[in-house]
């Protein structure tokens, strides 16, 4: 591993230098024999002096196969347009693939998107105008309009000639879409239907219908779970009168999974967990605000905690087992949290379960508290030689670790409903529930058994 870092860190410095020293040829030979994807992340480690001979030394096609590669943020790589003449950005948008094209223009300002626009095709201008329009995470935003369509009275032969025409233009041809003269999407092949059957077959006869497919406006979470669903290479996109305006492929479907992670770890977090801020300072700034909310929320169960000061001054004892009951009573219900939020990401069958999922998570949580609160209980008493206090422990342990396992499987669930998206607020959330209840119950109970310390 340590070898193959070596290499690639000398194969960047290797063409870095090559471009320092205006080696245009042998700069061409060496990272045009890279794969694309390497090609993309040794251009994102260049300055701008170097990009701006990477721009001279290769064509626009050879740019634009780059660019499709390329891994940074979309707002990042569209002020690499504005490095290059806006002729030669035009040539680079056109030879990518749109949904790539459309990704990184979204962030173009109005007056550079305008140049690009006007600089290119007219046809394609008008393309990449249309997709600009759907709403951001959608199926509208994340299509590309490069696919292979066919007719139902085309036999095979027929139908494989026109797709080796198509083939050069478009981005994925392993499914080809059966429609009608007026584009409305009535079947789908494989390349291999069409390889495995006669020649003479026509394809009405080998097409599967109906085809499964997603609506311009389908969120793209749900769009990821139906390609996940089904297996699927790519998944055709049609708007309301069944037309197909564009298909989504896997790897842009990786990608939303990997955002869709990202945004919960981020949210569960309290911090972008994508964003690596340039200084300690910074990110400080990012954190601070969660931070802050935390220890607001945090007051109250302090705040409930004074409100005992006088059975705590009459029972010292009870103050040693507070953050015990409290941290394994959150320990508790971030498990449950993580069940909850794990079955709403699922399919939609299990987001329909929750019900099922809470009286699930109810009888995980009497099990889990009973069997945890008979230890404790036992610990206690034989530490302390007192059995009473082992079983206000105990018994305030189980309590608290039931209610904290129910809330954990509730609180999404309810988020859910209400259009709050589970990740970013269930876990700061369940930590203060579950503390605010925790010393609630176990207070309570000490209460009742006041007495009991007291004598002892």
């Amino acid at each position: 591993m340590a070898d193959k870092q070596m290499q690639n860190a000398n194969k960047n410095d290797q063409i870095a230098q090559l471009l320092s020293d205006q080696k245009a040829k042998l700069f061409r030979r060496e990272y045009l024999d890279l794969h694309v994807h390497e090609q993309a992340q040794i251009f994102s480690d260049l300055d701008r002096t170097l990009r701006s001979r990477v721009y001279r030394y290769l064509s626009a096609e050879e740019v634009g196969d780059m660019f499709d590669a390329i891994e940074e943020e979309p707002e990042d790589v569209v002020r690499y347009f504005k490095e290059m003449p806006v002729q030669y950005a035009a040539k680079v948008i056109d030879e990518m693939y749109t949904d790539n094209a459309v990704d990184i223009l979204a962030y173009a300002q109005n007056k550079d998107l305008t140049h690009y626009l006007l600089a290119l095709p007219e046809e394609r201008s008008a393309e990449i105008r249309e997709l600009l329009h759907y709403e951001d995470k959608t199926a509208g935003a994340l299509m590309t309009t490069e696919y292979v369509d066919i007719f139902a009275d085309q036999d095979i032969s027929s139908a494989i000639k026109d797709i080796r025409e198509e083939a050069a233009d478009a981005e994925l041809i392993y499914y080809a879409y059966v429609v009608t003269n007026d584009n409305e999407l009535i079947g789908v092949v494989t390349l291999r239907d069409l390889l495995t059957n006669p020649e003479e077959t026509q394809i009405s006869e080998i097409m599967t219908e109906p085809v499964i497919s997603v609506p311009v406006d389908e969120d793209q979470t749900e769009v990821a779970q139906k390609v996940r669903d089904y297996n699927f290479v790519a998944l055709p996109v049609i708007d309301y009168a069944n037309k197909l305006v564009g298909i989504i492929n896997v790897d842009d479907v990786i990608d939303v999974i990997d955002e869709e992670n990202a945004g919960e770890y981020s949210g569960l977090a309290g911090v972008d967990t994508e964003e690596t801020p340039e200084n300690p300072f910074q990110a400080s700034l990012k954190r601070l605000p969660w931070l802050l909310i935390l220890l607001l929320m945090g007051m109250s169960t302090t705040t409930l905690i004074d409100h005992y000061e006088v059975l705590i001054s009459q029972a010292s004892i009870l103050a040693v087992f507070v953050s015990l009951i409290t941290g394994t009573a959150g320990n508790a219900g971030t498990q449950s949290l993580a069940v909850a939020i794990r079955g709403l990401s699922n399919s939609e069958e299990d987001r329909r379960s929750g019900l099922k999922t809470i009286f699930n998570e109810l009888l995980t949580g009497l099990f889990a508290g009973v069997t945890t609160g008979l230890a404790v209980f036992l610990l206690v008493g034989f530490w302390k030689e007192n059995f009473i206090l082992g079983f206000v422990i105990g018994i305030s342990m189980s309590t608290a670790i039931t209610v904290a396992t129910v809330a954990g499987s509730i609180i999404p669930l309810i988020m859910d409903k209400v259009g709050v998206d589970p990740a970013v607020a269930s876990g700061p959330f369940i930590s203060t529930l579950s503390d605010l209840t925790s010393v609630l119950i176990y207070f309570n109970i000490a209460h009742l058994f006041l007495s009991f310390f007291l004598n002892n």
